[in-house]
């Protein structure tokens, strides 16, 4: 019996042992990632992919799903056509629509000179001359339409529905094939594109929906009283059109709301919530009703809007969930259940489905249940601060697994990019909050000023004063974070990307001795530089208030004498900087810049140099590089 007793003893230790695994950066590339693609065409099934990095080929293998919309084992099928409606074919299955390259200008050496065909020169007479990862080259994406013969596209005859315009659909970098839609009744080809070219294209954010009439070949422009963005168009089954707008020109980071038409006339339907900005939306299968995701409170919830065309105004807005977990895609609803993704700082996302009327969630997939069921879970806090102005902020606090309250433990402020971009439950395969606490850290990750969720004067706070009160919220974080006795206040770090990056170089020189080591990727270093080299002048003029040559704008003035580089003389800490190669959007040369900065000051630095990467890092190989370094680092600076 005693035999027994020890027998089992040692099961369970044994099995306590394995579940607190911690997640190391291997095990991190080995998960399934899940995306939702739809719901079958008699509403039966949910359809899905499952991406797995395979590090060793340095590639993933996608594949397809179906399963039950009542749940179930699911089945893998290999191509999607016989269960999903092609969206991109005519409702009279006459037309596909679909976009291919159309070359519009001759920029290289070669074309302008055909007698000097092995030249290897660009010629490039205004800005945009690139973009985010890519040089332009002359060819712009462009929407075909092409008749069907008994089922088979006759590309023969595929006809140019924008000839002759140097402007792009789906719009660059992020664009989709959602960009580009047929309208119900097959009439018309609806696209969105930003019809400027050049140093125009790189100062305006002015996006619109364009309209292509089938029979006739006119397009309308059909949001031309908007000067910012509209994006996103999709139409329910009655015609009536949905789309996501921004009011402002230049400022990417505006509210963006709802609009909905009937084709007479339009409704904002969020514009009286100032707290919601909305991420994306879809109308549900039957037509009288939008779901939509917003950022609220530091994570992203689903929300509907019953009959968005009812007389009543405002809209009446319903949040359908909450919790601390990110809905973060809608995939689509069957009678009174909306199939969505979801993630939390210890999960990637799984599909679930969403009870309308209780908002009870019940996961679907199970892609990487087996992989958690052998991990140590990080524990996550929402704690609220008080900021030296007096305002009340979230700070999330994640816990390493297995936490000990009477140890003490290295600390890792984290600073957000964007600036404009919410700070919530997602699950990032490079910046993962799990697989730093499961190293033993600490992570403090404070929702400082710039971030959705919050209402619009909290998100605007950041522009035009990078180094004003949002690096005061960073330290107020840390600060209030590290009065815990488990906190070791002689090993904290600071990291972060983007403008997390810039604000890891703005804090390098004024931390007054509380970190020990920083780590910037694809960081702000000098101000001057960045505007002379970035892609889209927008974001910078927006954010800056104007040129640096501006003399007499004392709001560009006192912004560009925010640039890190003009405190290198404050520098002293160890620091690791990383660089994209192929990001244009933060170009080389602020990496390069703080290295050198810091190596010509005599500091223990590093420059982590990725050339074929752009602002993320995409490839396998090269993100288990950084996550080594990244952890490499940390331990020789911090434990």
């Amino acid at each position: 019996m005693k035999q027994l007793c020890l027998f089992l003893a040692l099961i369970t230790l044994t099995s306590v042992s394995q579940a607190q695994t911690k997640l190391t950066p291997e095990q991190l590339w080995k998960f399934g990632r899940v995306t939702g693609l739809g719901i079958s065409k008699k509403n039966q099934h949910l359809i899905y992919s499952v991406s797995i990095p395979n590090a060793v080929e340095n590639k993933s293998i996608r594949k397809l799903y179906l399963m039950a919309t009542s749940g179930g084992e699911p089945v893998e099928i290999k191509n999607i056509d016989s269960v999903l409606i092609n969206s991109k074919i005519s409702k009279d299955g006459k037309y596909m629509i679909s976009t291919r390259p159309a070359k519009m200008i001759n920029v290289t050496g070669s074309e302008v000179y055909p007698d000097l065909p092995k030249s290897n020169v660009f010629i490039y007479n205004s800005l945009n001359y690139r973009h985010w990862d890519t040089w332009e080259d002359g060819s712009f994406d462009h929407v075909f339409i092409t008749p069907m013969v008994n089922g088979v596209p006759d590309t023969k005859q595929s006809k140019d529905i924008m000839p002759n315009e140097p402007y792009d659909c789906p719009l660059k970098p992020f664009g989709d094939d959602d960009d580009y839609i047929w309208s119900p009744d097959g009439k018309h080809i609806l696209y969105v594109a930003k019809k400027k070219a050049g140093t125009e294209y790189a100062l305006s954010t002015n996006t619109d929906l364009y309209e292509y009439d089938i029979e006739s070949g006119v397009t309308k422009n059909l949001t031309e009283d908007n000067k910012g963005y509209d994006v996103s168009p999709a139409y329910n089954k009655s015609g009536q059109l949905a789309w996501l707008r921004m009011k402002r020109d230049g400022y990417e980071a505006d509210k963006q709301d709802i609009i909905v038409s009937d084709g007479k006339t339009k409704q904002n339907l969020t514009s009286q919530r100032d707290d919601i900005h909305v991420e994306s939306f879809k109308w549900s299968r039957r037509g009288d009703s939008l779901y939509f995701i917003a950022p609220i409170n530091g994570t992203l919830q689903l929300f509907k809007v019953n009959d968005p065309f009812a007389t009543k105004t405002p809209a009446v807005i319903a949040q359908v969930t909450s919790g601390d977990f990110d809905v973060n895609a809608i995939v689509g609803d069957v009678d009174q259940t909306v199939f969505v993704s979801r993630t939390d700082m210890n999960h990637a996302a799984e599909l679930y489905k969403v009870n309308l009327t209780t908002g009870a969630l019940m996961q679907m997939t199970h892609v990487n249940d087996a992989a958690y069921a052998t991990l140590g879970m990080a524990k996550t806090e929402r704690r609220f601060i008080t900021t030296t102005d007096n305002k009340k902020m979230l700070v999330w606090v994640i816990y390493p697994p297995g936490f000990d309250a009477s140890k003490k433990y290295p600390t890792l402020l984290y600073c957000q990019g964007g600036p404009q971009s919410p700070l919530t439950q997602s699950y990032s395969f490079r910046w993962n909050f799990q697989l730093m606490a499961s190293q033993g850290y600490i992570v403090v990750a404070p929702a400082r000023r710039g971030m959705p969720g919050f209402g619009t004067q909290w998100n605007e706070q950041v522009s035009k004063d990078w180094g004003g009160q949002v690096i005061k919220d960073y330290l107020s974080a840390i600060d209030a974070v590290s009065k815990e006795p488990f906190v070791d206040k002689n090993r904290l770090g600071c990291i972060g990307a983007s403008f997390g990056g810039f604000s890891v170089f703005a804090l390098e020189s004024q931390h007054e001795g509380r970190f020990k080591t920083f780590i910037s990727h694809d960081g702000v270093f000098d101000f001057k530089s960045m505007y002379g080299t970035t892609d889209e002048m927008f974001f910078e003029n927006w954010e800056k208030g104007g040129p640096y040559w501006d003399k007499n704008n004392a709001i560009a003035q006192r912004s560009f004498s925010q640039s890190p580089s003009n405190f290198v003389d404050k520098w002293n800490t160890p620091i690791m900087i990383i660089q994209g190669g192929r990001d244009y959007r933060v170009p080389i040369e602020q990496g390069q810049g703080a290295f050198q900065a810091a190596q010509l000051k005599g500091i223990k630095s590093r420059f982590l140099y990725i050339p074929d990467e752009n602002h993320w890092v995409l490839s396998a190989q090269n993100a288990l590089v950084w996550q080594r370094e990244f952890y490499k680092w940390l331990d020789e600076t911090l434990k």
